[in-house]
């Protein structure tokens, strides 16, 4: 099969207001993002990449152009089923006031279940980007060996959701799951089963240590959309 690195699109200015972007257009890197991306091609050096597909997003093609600076002919696909879930009207909403609506809770405890007003369910959220990853690792396999790796630019609930697939995880446990903003997540999928290599890594331990963020929700909830980050 191949190897699958996920990386989530730097730290963007929706993140740093703490609002739902989903597909608005315009939402690109804040300055600490730009730094982030800036750092990607040093931190990914090693590795020899066959390809690299990415959301059509804005704040995703901002977070791979110095890699793609650095590595002149890396091939570069487009995928729009990678792209951020389609929030519908929840899309440029601040996150705290979203707290309160009442499909937040089954967001959070049921994601299942939630389907977006005016726009998509969750479950069709990780039916198609889990597509993706299986269409383009028998594609790059094809092209390039069995011992292939790309790597996917994406976004905070398409990489949990993916990584919830791999880890054989119903999608309502995939609220457990964190990706800091352009963190590196690796899958090794093999014939029988995948293996999580890597979980968002950023290689800061910074970002371990407690935080109280405005944008964090309460009572342990998860941040839709991924959240900022270490500050």
């Amino acid at each position: 099969m191949a190897t699958l690195i996920l990386v989530r699109h730097g730290r963007s200015t929706a993140n740093t207001a703490a609002v739902l972007a989903g597909w608005t257009p315009g939402v690109g890197l804040d300055e600490r993002g730009g730094r982030q991306a800036a750092a990607l091609p040093e931190r990914l050096a090693s590795v020899d990449l066959a390809a690299v597909v990415t959301s059509p997003l804005q704040r995703c093609l901002e977070t791979l152009q110095p890699l793609l600076d650095a590595r002149p002919g890396l091939p570069l696909h487009t995928d729009e089923r990678i792209g951020e879930c389609h929030y519908g009207d929840w899309s440029g909403r601040k996150l705290a006031e979203l707290a309160d609506e009442p499909l937040m809770e089954v967001v959070q405890r049921h994601p299942s279940a939630a389907t977006f007003p005016g726009g998509e369910s969750m479950r069709a959220m990780q039916a198609r980007a889990v597509d993706a990853v299986h269409d383009w690792n028998a594609r790059l396999a094809s092209e390039h060996g069995e011992q292939a790796v790309y790597l996917m630019c994406s976004h905070g609930d398409i990489i949990k959701s993916v990584v919830a697939d791999a880890l054989g995880m119903h999608l309502d446990l995939f609220q457990r799951i964190h990706v800091e903003p352009c963190s590196v997540t690796a899958i090794r999928y093999t014939r029988t089963r995948p293996f999580l290599l890597r979980l968002g890594d950023t290689g800061d331990f910074g970002s371990l240590a407690p935080a109280k963020r405005p944008e964090e929700g309460r009572d342990g909830a998860a941040v839709v959309g991924g959240g900022a980050g270490a500050q």
